[in-house]
């Protein structure tokens, strides 16, 4: 596997980081990860975007031009000969001393990593997932805002071990008020008579790129949409219920803390919804 690496295309073993990297040693830098479907990066200028939202929140400068690292993401593709798969893009904030001070760090690094992936095997798909509400609870705003997608997942991390534990593969995370922000690595939604509910970012979602393309969907399908405040027992009566990342793209969810959602299978929102997903990620986006 060939890793951009700081300007450089290099194999996967030469692609190394220094361990005064504060992105290792402080989880201080941000990511993106992207999907490629048959040679377009789906809503590549999207996650750039957010990237670029999520540095400056860190006050993290890119010496970089939104042009130039699209244009590194998809040589590494090319180079990789990969049509279909995951990219995750990393910038950190560089070498700097055993301190937290980040101005102390005088250049960024990024490297670009373009591989296959499969959260879920394709049973999933059909079937549904089984989840669970974990105790962890999902960061409050004022601490650390949601919409940074920093390379600090261990919240995250926290309740996916829970969720293991309690034999589930993914799980609800509430926020300090009691309602669901979103799953350890996915935004959530549900069906409710007729109409699509998720939460608002201000509740602790990430503004998921897949999120908005579904929220998309629903204006081309004609399905009412709103953001809304939920809690498990909002998602406990709902008619479906669907999960929705970059990795998982959008998957459906049959059971919640052992209680059977609506007729307990993907129902027919959710499979009109994943039939358009289906369909723009071919096209909206850039190829390489």
């Amino acid at each position: 596997m060939i890793i951009y690496l700081d300007g450089n295309y290099v194999d996967e073993a030469d692609a190394k980081v220094s361990v005064f990297d504060h992105g290792l040693l402080y989880g201080d830098g941000v990511f993106e990860g992207i999907r490629i479907y048959g040679g377009n990066i789906f809503r590549l200028d999207e996650h750039l975007e957010r990237l670029e939202y999520s540095a400056k929140a860190l006050m993290l400068k890119l010496p970089w031009s939104r042009a130039e690292i699209a244009a590194a993401t998809c040589e590494t593709c090319r180079k990789n000969k990969l049509a279909d798969g995951y990219i995750r893009l990393v910038v950190t904030r560089g070498v700097g001393d055993l301190g937290l001070s980040p101005w102390l760090c005088p250049k960024p690094s990024i490297f670009i990593i373009a591989s296959k992936i499969a959260l879920y095997l394709a049973e999933h798909y059909t079937a549904g997932l089984s989840i669970v509400t974990v105790a962890t609870r999902r960061i409050n705003s004022a601490a650390l805002p949601p919409a940074v997608k920093s390379l600090n997942y261990l919240n995250n991390i926290l309740a996916k071990i829970e969720a293991r534990q309690a034999g589930a593969l993914e799980a609800i995370m509430l926020n300090d008020q009691g309602y669901v922000a979103e799953c350890t690595g996915d935004n959530i939604f549900i069906v409710h008579k007729g109409a699509l509910i998720t939460p608002a970012a201000s509740q602790g979602a990430l503004k998921g790129i897949t999120r908005s393309s579904i929220i998309d969907i629903a204006k081309e399908l004609g399905i009412p949409l709103q953001e809304a405040d939920l809690t498990r027992y909002e998602i406990w009566n709902a008619d479906e219920c669907f999960l929705t990342g970059t990795a998982a793209e959008v998957i459906p969810v049959v059971k919640l803390d052992g209680r059977e959602i609506g007729a307990a299978k993907p129902g027919p929102v959710t499979h009109r919804v994943l039939e358009a997903f289906r369909r723009r990620v071919l096209v909206e986006g850039t190829r390489i």
